[in-house]
């Protein structure tokens, strides 16, 4: 199996030590290893041409590249090499980017594109892989705005939302819901003047903050939940793991040091409706986030396709999370689904 993510990524860590434990085949690369340290050659409809078969010898043996039924060939990483028709299950975590930085910006740009539509489509379209999860998957579900229409089409309590880029539009709409909240639609590495890293947390706004200023891009905010606590659902394939979050802010990332965790159970009518939702956006992981209101409803608020869960393991060490993970990869390079 292939795990696609950067070099430090201890969740990933985590994955590969418990898939060595269950003797399975392992490669892991980054993206950004292309190409200094990551080579490949594949090829789709080579038909079953094999009239110089064995004149290359080794990985450059024509049976590695001509197969009928979908992508063939090799990819080597570093110290290891797989045949892209045997890879079963692909763990795609959180690679890094394409960088090229000997090339002059014109040329980088395009050997990026090239790159990225180039390995990024040999990598999106092994025969009988079993994606955790498919990349374009991945970029489907990051959409805020389809995510709450998903979650309010399979059952969710879904807070009043406005996506707009006109002050006038959101001033109506905080004066018709209460507080409201803003969120960005995607997180984004944020620099100040002096350098320093920040990251724009979901807070209160003002209606009167809604200026022009708005109209430069586009901005989501929220009705703001009135809330007991923050959920934690994480489903992994079949399992769904559930976790109460008490802290003292309203973006409760913003300090990790104040937070309790609880490991809770969740009514079905939850799981059938988490389950639902990654079956809409074709996906065997989700990091679910909710509120839970002064009534004991969950609310929904995001699903992160590719979300952190390691640190809750960790914390909660009855949390068998990285077995899960690791056992649904495995069955996938067993049976081939």
């Amino acid at each position: 199996m292939l795990v696609v993510t950067q070099l430090d990524d201890p969740t990933a860590d985590l994955v590969v030590a418990a898939l060595n434990e269950r003797n399975v085949p392992v490669v892991r690369f980054d993206t950004a290893d292309f190409p200094t340290h990551l080579s490949f050659a594949a090829t789709v409809g080579a038909g079953d041409t094999r009239d110089d078969r064995g004149a290359f010898g080794g990985i450059y043996n024509l049976d590695n590249y001509c197969h009928i039924d979908g992508v063939g060939g090799w990819l080597r990483a570093r110290s290891r090499t797989v045949l892209l028709s045997a890879v079963r299950s692909l763990y795609y975590r959180r690679p890094s980017a394409f960088v090229f930085p000997e090339m002059a910006p014109q040329d980088r740009a395009f050997a990026i594109l090239q790159a990225r539509y180039g390995l990024g489509g040999v990598l999106t379209s092994l025969p009988g892989c079993l994606y955790v999860n498919h990349p374009h998957r991945i970029a489907d579900a990051e959409l805020k705005p389809a995510q709450l229409a998903v979650a309010a089409e399979v059952g969710f309590t879904v807070p009043p939302t406005l996506v707009t880029n006109d002050p006038a539009a959101a001033r109506a709409f905080a004066g018709a819901v209460g507080p409201v909240v803003y969120k960005p639609l995607r997180l984004l590495p944020y620099a100040d003047a002096e350098g320093q890293t920040r990251t724009v947390w979901v807070r209160e706004v003002d209606a009167a903050d809604f200026d022009e200023t708005m109209r430069h891009t586009v901005h989501l905010v929220q009705a703001k939940v009135e809330k007991a606590a923050d959920i934690r659902v994480t489903v992994i394939g079949r399992e769904v793991f559930a976790v109460r979050i008490d802290g003292e802010h309203l973006d409760w990332r913003r300090d990790y040091s104040t937070l309790q965790y609880t490991v809770m159970d969740i009514p079905d009518h939850v799981i059938r409706a988490v389950r639902a939702y990654l079956e809409r956006f074709g996906l065997m992981f989700g990091a679910f986030d909710f509120a839970l209101d002064a009534n004991d409803v969950l609310v929904f608020l995001e699903c992160n396709p590719n979300g952190q869960w390691a640190w809750l393991e960790e914390e909660h060490a009855g949390l068998p999370m990285t077995a899960a993970l690791a056992d649904l990869l495995a069955r996938g390079c067993v049976d081939g689904r």
